[in-house]
C-alpha cells in the first residue's frame, strides 16, 4: 500500500523484501530492504510517530518530542506503546529500476558466493542485493523444467537510473553458467512484489538467523553445506548484504545495533498448511542444525529475525547490553507494568536497579 501511493510521485522509502510485510513490525524492528544501502534502514527515514501509551494517553515522538521514546521506537519494537501513525522521508525512486534475480546450479554455490563476495566489495550504495538459496520458485517467468530444482540466486535491485544500473550488475550476470536471468528493467513496485507468491499467508514458517562476523572461505563452506538440505522445497535461506548508507548512520542515533554488519543470513523453513508434524519436525530441525553450525561465525542477530522460540537471550543478543539496558529504562518509563510483552520483550528497568 505504501509503495503503490508513494510510487504514483516517483517516491519511496526503503521497505522489506516481501510486499505484505507490515508496516508497523517492519519499521519498529529496523527495516531491512532493497534501498537500505542507498536510503537507510526504514528506522533512518522515521521521522514522526503517533503512539498510544499503555496509560490512554497518544503522544507524538520525534527528534524534538520524546526524543527517548523516539530513539527506542526505531528498532525497540512494539515495547513501548500502540503506533498509530508513521511518517517517513521520501526518496526519488523508479518508478522503473534495474532488478531481479540471476539463478545458478546448487553446486555452484561456493563458487558464486566467493565471486559475489569480490562482486559487493566495491558495489555502489545504489545496489542492493539479497542471495537465496533453496529451489526455484514455481513463478510464471520461470521455466516448467526449472521450477523447484535447487539453486543459489542473487537478487538485485539499483535504486538509481536504470542506464547506470545495468553495468552495475553485468559481472553479476555474466559470472559462470546461469540457470536463469532475470534482470531487467521492472517496476520497482512489480519487483517489490515479485517474492509475494513465495511465502503466502497460511503456510507454516519457522525461522533462525543470525548476523554474520564476515563471509569466510569457511562461512561459505558451511553455508553450501546446509543450505540444500531441507525437506521442503520451499525452505531456503536468505542472505542480505548490508552497509553504504546502513553503516554510515550514527552508532547511537536508533536502537538498531547492527551498523557494523556487511551480511546477514535467515534460515526460512517453510510447509504447506495440510503436511504433517514429520515434515514441520524435519524442516525445524534443519533450520536450527544450520544455525548451530554458523555458531562460530554469529555476531548478533536482527530483531525482526527472531522467532517465537528464541528467548529473552537471543532479544539481549539482538541489542548488546548497553542498548538493551537503555531500552529497558525507556520501557519503564512508557510501560511500567510490561503491559506491551507479547513481543520481543524489553522488561521494564529503572536506572537504579
Amino acid at each position: 500500500d505504501v509503495d503503490h501511493e508513494t510510487q504514483a510521485h516517483g517516491l519511496a522509502t526503503t521497505g522489506g523484501i516481501v510486499s505484505h510485510t507490515g508496516v508497523g513490525g517492519l519499521s519498529l524492528g529496523g527495516g531491512v530492504g532493497w534501498l537500505m544501502r542507498k536510503h537507510g534502514l526504514t528506522v533512518d527515514n522515521l521521522v514522526e510517530a503517533e503512539v498510544v501509551t499503555a496509560e490512554g494517553d497518544i503522544i507524538r515522538a520525534s527528534a524534538n518530542d520524546h526524543p527517548d521514546l523516539f530513539w527506542a521506537l526505531r528498532g525497540g519494537g512494539g515495547n513501548f506503546g500502540v503506533v498509530s501513525s508513521f511518517r517517513f522521508t521520501l526518496h526519488p525512486v523508479g518508478p522503473t529500476v534495474m532488478a531481479g534475480p540471476v539463478f545458478w546450479a546448487a553446486e555452484d554455490t561456493t563458487d558464486v558466493l566467493r565471486f559475489y563476495r569480490e562482486f559487493v566489495t566495491d558495489a555502489p550504495d545504489e545496489l542492493g542485493n539479497v542471495i537465496r538459496l533453496g529451489t526455484i520458485p514455481p513463478l510464471p517467468v520461470v521455466s516448467e523444467e526449472l521450477h523447484f530444482r535447487p539453486a543459489i540466486a542473487v537478487a538485485s535491485c539499483y535504486a538509481g537510473p536504470v542506464e547506470d544500473g545495468e553495468p552495475a550488475v553485468r559481472a553479476l550476470r555474466e559470472f559462470g553458467t546461469p540457470l536463469v536471468d532475470l534482470v531487467g528493467p521492472t517496476l520497482y513496485v512489480d519487483h517489490q512484489g515479485s517474492l509475494d507468491d513465495t511465502v503466502p499467508h497460511g503456510w507454516h514458517y519457522y525461522w533462525k538467523a543470525t548476523n554474520l562476523t564476515g563471509m569466510s572461505d569457511e562461512v561459505i563452506d558451511i553455508v553450501a553445506e546446509h543450505a540444500y538440505g531441507a525437506t521442503s522445497p520451499r525452505s531456503y535461506a536468505a542472505m542480505f548484504h548490508m552497509g553504504g548508507a546502513v553503516a554510515r548512520a550514527p552508532r547511537d542515533a536508533t536502537a538498531y545495533r547492527g551498523r557494523d554488519v556487511e551480511h546477514n543470513i535467515i534460515i526460512d523453513a517453510a510447509w504447506l498448511p495440510e503436511q504433517d508434524d514429520t515434515v514441520g519436525a524435519a524442516e525445524t530441525a534443519w533450520a536450527r542444525k544450520f544455525l548451530a553450525a554458523l555458531q562460530p561465525h554469529r555476531a548478533g542477530v536482527y530483531v525482526n529475525f527472531l522467532d517465537s522460540d528464541d528467548d529473552t537471550n537471543r532479544v539481549r543478543e539482538a541489542y548488546g547490553d548497553d542498548t538493551y539496558w537503555r531500552l529497558a529504562e525507556v520501557k519503564a518509563k512508557y510501560d511500567p507494568d510490561n503491559v506491551f510483552h507479547n513481543n520481543k520483550n524489553i522488561r521494564p528497568r529503572t536506572p537504579a536497579q
